[in-house]
């Protein structure tokens, strides 16, 4: 079992910054890969970026948000610059692990994300 909190979201006007961070608890030892998705009202939730070996990041998003990880700390952080009113949306920490040749998918709460244009 993996926890996932959230935090560091809000309110920001367009153009401006925000940084959203994850800290995972647990069988943390078991995450094989770990990231971002938002889910906008009325739209699937869509990957944002993540970490697994490698990084991926959404086209959409792809020269203003940043992701890292500290793997000592057990966090992941997304920074977002030159924000846009369309990246308002729930932003959820999402961790898949694999143990015992069972995958896992674990997720956060969520933290909104609301850019005013």
């Amino acid at each position: 079992q993996v926890q996932l909190v959230e935090s560091g979201g809000g309110l920001v006007q367009a153009g401006g910054s925000l940084r959203l961070s994850c800290t995972a608890s647990g069988s943390t030892s078991t995450i094989r890969g770990i990231g971002w998705y938002r889910q906008a009202p009325g739209k699937q939730r869509e990957l944002v970026a993540s970490i697994s070996g490698t990084t991926n990041v959404a086209d959409s998003v792809k020269g203003r948000f940043t992701i890292s990880r500290d793997n000592a700390k057990n966090t992941v952080s997304l920074q977002m610059n030159s924000l846009k009113p369309v990246d308002t949306a729930v932003y959820y920490c999402h961790a898949s692990t694999y143990y015992s040749g069972i995958w896992g998918d674990y997720w956060g709460q969520g933290t909104q994300v609301t850019v005013s244009s």
